[in-house]
């Protein structure tokens, strides 16, 4: 029975979806709407991603320079760091999942209604929008994919980092993380390169689908 509970929860967040949609309308915000906020926000949520792990690296690397003495309260620091870094990656990816929701409920609804013109002119036109607009999303999205799976690296070390230095507090332990330290640098700076990329390709689609409402 269990495919049946499954297909019930799916039914009924097709139901809540389908409600959210109607209830926006009804206030004159649409899908398309829907899908620029959603884009905007997952555009700052990447930028809120980028600062976090500027933040730990910064901090393991402050940590890298102790000798002692202050190592566990810096090290608390660096745990704060990492675990603020894995909820702004969580909350990335979240916004990327909502985008696709909004998306593909959009591109479904334009295809449908695609069949409802009577004038051909105006329905090719329509149908060159959409295909264009798909185009420009999935650029999107594959960038936006490709800057979220450069976090992952960086959280493994970060973790690695982390949990090596709680169960080894002391000068040994640093310099046993010392040489790790380029990597994850050469990581964090990979992750804002593909940030920076996926934040612009945001904007420019945000423009474009705003320049569409004109």
């Amino acid at each position: 029975m269990r495919w049946l509970a499954t297909a019930v929860m799916v039914l009924a967040v097709a139901g809540c979806q389908s409600a959210y949609y109607g209830a926006m309308e009804k206030v004159g915000v649409h899908k398309r709407d829907i899908l620029v906020d959603r884009v905007d926000d997952a555009r700052d949520a990447q930028a809120d991603a980028q600062q976090e792990f500027k933040s730990a690296l910064q901090r393991l690397d402050a940590m890298l320079q102790l000798d002692g003495g202050e190592l566990e309260a810096q090290y608390n620091k660096l745990n704060d760091d990492y675990e603020a870094s894995k909820s702004a990656a969580k909350r990335v990816y979240d916004r990327i999942e909502a985008i696709d929701d909004v998306a593909q409920d959009l591109f479904a609804e334009w295809e449908n209604e695609l069949s409802e013109y009577s004038n051909d002119r105006l329905r090719r036109q329509s149908e060159r929008s959409l295909r264009d607009t798909e185009r420009r999303y999935a650029n999107l999205l594959q960038s936006m994919e490709r800057a979220a799976a450069t976090m992952d690296p960086v959280l493994d070390k970060l973790q690695d980092n982390v949990l090596y230095l709680k169960h080894n507090l002391n000068a040994a332990a640093v310099d046993a993380i010392r040489g790790e330290y380029r990597s994850l640098q050469a990581d964090v700076a990979e992750l804002i390169a593909e940030m920076e990329t996926a934040i612009a390709e945001s904007d420019a689609f945000i423009e474009a689908m705003q320049e569409g409402r004109k």
